[in-house]
């Protein structure tokens, strides 16, 4: 454990009902002695999880505030040090002057993820999990949410100690059979070792392949509207928010920056930007906001490409659709104004092949359908995977393409008779790198560099 005692805001800033100062380390219930008084009894003895009701005076007996004490015992707390959490009226102002309070009776300011850091050092998360916690205060939808908690509960971290136990036990059967003349197995002991080491790359390689799945629930998918201008693409963005959020005219031109809004599909979220129209800019602001709508067309995930259902196909429409076939995006092309007679042949989009919908962003028709579409293009983006064991961190996908390359090299050495030495090289980095993960072989500097981005009071 560490020596310091730290107190932080544990709630939301802003006005609130409630909010929390959390108190954490060996000083915890003496703090709580000094600055809280229950209205009936003392606190002569603190019984850990029965929760007292009272106020946290000021160090001349002013009354700060009405507050419930939590206190909790070590190991028995989310630190695993002893806790105190004063639950006081959430205004800023009053918790401010709470949290005052325990610094002046010796508590140290939390640092963003000191909480969280805490209970990794102290054993009562590992890294994996730990990072979960922050997953699922920033999930954006309840699919995130769901894949938090999983990790949170321990399906990536049990995921990676079984390929670590087949990698020991691979170790294990070479130790065995140190004894053997020039480093020569039994044919049945390598079979065995060759069995272990593709039985874990395989398992390794199936957590990279989620990678994918965990950045998409993380991140969402970047979606691009697209068209020339007076298609419905600002129309199409207000219906799908259902809010007015761009400008719709019928003067052409009249988005000239990309805006951006997010909304949930399928539990996944897209992050929406509605483009300049795709023409020949004839001013200078216009020209930049073409430019931005380029640059964001190559780097999508997803297109939904905008053309006028009830007019022919102009110029610029086919240049939207020469540009089309350069993109690496998932393309969904929208035959926009199905109120209106039906002009545009949908053949002339054969070539991209794209699902072609028709719908009338102003009226809403047909927006289940395409909604429908977008969530069978997210669920082939994402792989036949659930939401559990994904690895959400860059820093874990490096780590286990790191492990696999080294299985990869086991495994070629153990085929061309190279030694067990070789190969047992290869399986004990593979061993460390994955335990970077779980945080057992990690350097100091990394983990505060990890537990800087959470957010202060967790």
């Amino acid at each position: 454990m560490t020596d310091d005692t730290i107190s932080q805001i544990a709630t939301p800033h802003g006005t609130g009902g409630i909010g929390i100062i959390r108190v954490s380390g060996a000083d915890a219930f003496r703090i709580a002695r000094e600055v809280f008084r229950p209205v009936y009894g003392d606190l002569a003895e603190i019984v850990p999880y029965r929760a007292r009701y009272g106020h946290v005076h000021a160090a001349d007996g002013t009354v700060i505030d009405e507050a419930i004490l939590l206190p909790m015992r070590a190991p028995h707390s989310y630190t695993g040090e002893d806790v105190v959490e004063l639950q006081c009226h959430g205004g800023t102002v009053v918790l401010r002057e709470v949290l005052l309070r325990t610094w002046e009776a010796g508590a140290h300011p939390a640092e963003p993820g000191a909480f969280t850091k805490r209970a990794f050092l102290n054993g009562r998360l590992d890294l994996a999990r730990a990072e979960g916690v922050m997953e699922l205060i920033a999930a954006k939808s309840t699919r995130a949410a769901h894949a938090a908690r999983e990790r949170m509960a321990g399906a990536l971290s049990t995921e990676i100690a079984a390929i670590r136990m087949q990698l020991l036990g691979a170790i294990a059967r070479i130790e065995a059979g140190i004894d053997f003349p020039e480093d020569d197995l039994p044919e049945l002991q390598s079979t065995a070792l060759t069995e272990d080491i593709r039985a874990a790359a395989a398992a390794t390689q199936r957590l990279i392949a989620g990678a994918n799945a965990g950045r998409i629930l993380r991140e969402g998918i970047k979606t691009v509207i697209v068209g020339r201008p007076n298609v419905g693409k600002s129309s199409l963005l207000n219906t799908l928010l259902g809010m007015e959020r761009a400008i719709v005219t019928d003067v052409p031109g009249t988005t000239r920056d990309v805006i951006e809004e997010e909304i949930i599909v399928a539990g996944i979220p897209l992050r929406l930007l509605d483009t300049a129209g795709l023409r020949a800019a004839e001013d200078a602001v216009e020209q930049i906001g073409v430019a931005r709508t380029e640059e964001h067309l190559m780097d999508a995930e997803l297109v939904l490409a905008v053309f006028d259902g009830a007019a022919p196909l102009t110029q610029e429409d086919r240049d939207l659709i020469e540009r089309l076939h350069r993109v690496t995006a998932d393309i969904i092309i929208l035959c926009n104004k199905e109120d209106r007679t039906a002009v545009l042949d949908a053949s002339v989009f054969d070539g991209l092949n794209a699902p072609v919908l028709t719908i009338s962003a102003a009226r809403g028709t047909g927006l289940d359908a395409l909604r429908e579409t977008i969530a069978a293009c997210i669920a082939a983006m994402e792989g036949d995977l659930g939401d559990g064991a994904l690895p959400n961190k860059e820093r874990e996908t490096e780590a286990l393409r790191r492990a696999a390359d080294h299985l990869a090299e086991a495994e070629k050495a153990l085929a061309a008779d190279m030694g067990t030495d070789f190969v047992s090289i290869d399986l004990r980095a593979a061993y460390e790198i994955l335990g970077e993960i779980l945080g057992e072989t990690v350097d100091t500097d990394l983990i505060d560099r990890i537990f800087s981005e959470f957010c202060i009071g967790k």
